[in-house]
């Protein structure tokens, strides 16, 4: 598959935890995530009948706990290739990083989107909360 702009390490990072550890049902996709520091962080969804954390928000997590809070993009892999977030994770990665790039596959070859693209008339959890009250 062609790509366009994309960070080809971070997608290969993903694919590669998604080969050798996305075996079973519990772990069904894996992540990768570029931070500002050029690091690379990756994670696995937690599959469970309740719900359970969506690869990338293990990703957001785990890049939060190694100290890496400026994420710039991220991708998502399966057994079938790159697959894009699904909304809940859209809005996460949306309300966390404004700025994200989101790799996705089209009919032309991979692609870094930005984030808001992913949500026409976007809702910015942010945007919605009340100011603190100034002290007096």
């Amino acid at each position: 598959m062609h790509t366009h702009d994309v960070d080809q390490e971070l997608v290969d990072a993903a694919t590669e935890v998604a080969r050798t550890r996305c075996q079973g049902d519990r772990h069904t996709m894996a992540a990768a995530a570029r931070a500002a520091d050029g690091r690379i962080v990756t994670g696995v969804n937690a599959y469970h009948f309740t719900g359970g954390p969506c690869a990338e928000l293990v990703v957001v997590g785990s890049a939060a706990a190694q100290g890496a809070h400026d994420l710039k993009t991220i991708v998502a892999v399966g057994d079938r290739g790159v697959v894009p977030p699904c909304g809940r994770c859209r809005q996460a990665l949306l309300d966390y990083f404004p700025a994200l790039q989101i790799v996705v596959a089209t009919p032309d070859g991979l692609r870094a989107v930005p984030v808001g693209d992913l949500l026409p008339h976007t809702y910015v959890w942010a945007d919605h909360q009340l100011d603190a009250p100034s002290p007096s």
